[in-house]
């Protein structure tokens, strides 16, 4: 049979999204190297579909990988034929292999080990035979409280993945093995997994990482333009303390702090995201008061990072006092000194990428 085929000369061919499905799971179905002709409908056929599948079907679009599939809850595993026919004949053929259900499961983040302090991520998988809850709460002792699972109606290849994101550990845990298991709305359990800890050690990237500060920037300026040295400014007013550090302690872009007896309060340095995205060493920045009336003099500022085992201290220069308040850096990327965090999509996937690097040795 003549089949239309690609300038290059390869046979049509099935690919498969999320291949080796389980029962109640979905997959992506998709044919290349095939010109496809106006009106000529394509579509999926096997023994495993409860109907055949346009190819075409706006309500099975996957957003780039196929139409979607659906392979019934009652099918059994086995390998079954798979064909796409363009007007009752066949074009490309494939098999699909079904796997055995497995027991609801609890995952944390991608395994490994994580120090005290960070955040991870939970996913429940509860695609099994008669599995039917909507209500989902993670327990461990690691955790700061228990935690709610939220259903991610995202997922459109498994409608039973429940999740949370940003899940901090105990900053204080001790190294070890802690067990995490999930509940259902009426307390019982429904799967556990276990999560290794292990605090920094000597020789890890960050048992001392590699700290550079703080450093200061006024209201005209940028965290770019930082200086450790020869920065004066008036009581009064508001300076700008900086502080970058190539392999920070897990969870300390959310503790981190400058502290002076020149100012009104510590200033909190909150981590900046775009930093990471230009492959520089993470920046933390943060504004402080200058106490009014403050004496002229030098005074000390100091940040205390990676649970003690780094300290540092620069001086500023102090001057008369001013009348008002600085207000915020003209030049602010992410907002972080306001309080709002607006980040990109190739930001955030450069932070996770760099928070597994630094919490796991």
């Amino acid at each position: 049979m003549a089949v239309p085929a690609a300038a290059d000369g390869d046979p049509p061919r099935i690919t498969q999204a999320y291949a080796g499905p389980r029962p109640g799971e979905a997959i992506g179905i998709d044919l290349l190297n095939y010109k496809r002709k106006p009106g000529v409908d394509l579509v999926a056929e096997s023994p495993v579909f409860a109907a055949p599948i346009r190819m075409d079907d706006p309500a099975g679009d996957t957003g780039g990988l196929g139409v979607k599939a659906p392979i019934p809850a009652s099918a059994k595993p086995g390998s079954y034929p798979l064909v796409v026919k363009a007007r009752g004949k066949v074009v490309a053929r494939d098999t699909i292999d079904v796997k055995p259900p497995k027991r609801p499961s609890i995952e944390v983040d991608e395994g490994g080990v994580r120090r005290p302090g960070t955040k991870v991520r939970l996913f429940f998988d509860d695609l099994y035979s008669g599995e039917s809850g909507k209500f989902f709460t993670a327990h461990s002792s690691a955790f700061t409280s228990p935690v709610r699972l939220a259903h991610d109606k995202e997922s459109w290849n498994n409608t039973r993945v429940f999740s949370a994101l940003n899940v901090p550990l105990q900053f204080t845990l001790h190294d070890g093995t802690y067990a995490v298991w999930v509940t259902d709305g009426d307390g019982r359990r429904k799967a556990e997994t276990r999560l290794e800890v292990r605090s920094a050690r000597p020789g890890d990237a960050d048992y001392l990482g590699k700290a550079k500060g703080p450093a200061f920037f006024g209201k005209a300026d940028s965290p770019l333009s930082s200086r450790v040295k020869d920065f004066t400014i008036a009581a009064g007013r508001t300076v700008y303390v900086s502080w970058q550090d190539a392999s920070p302690d897990a969870g300390e872009e959310e503790r981190l702090t400058a502290t002076s007896p020149a100012f009104e309060a510590p200033a909190k340095l909150t981590f900046d995201l775009l930093k990471g995205h230009e492959m520089d060493a993470p920046m933390f920045w943060g504004p402080a008061r200058i106490k009014p009336g403050l004496k002229p003099g030098r005074y000390p500022v100091t940040v205390v990072s990676h649970r003690g085992r780094v300290k540092k201290t620069s001086s500023l220069t102090v001057t008369q006092g001013a009348t008002h308040d600085d207000g915020v850096p003209s030049v602010v990327w992410v907002g972080v000194g306001a309080g709002t965090l607006v980040l990109g999509s190739a930001a955030v996937v450069l932070l996770v990428r760099w928070r597994r690097r630094a919490s796991v040795s």
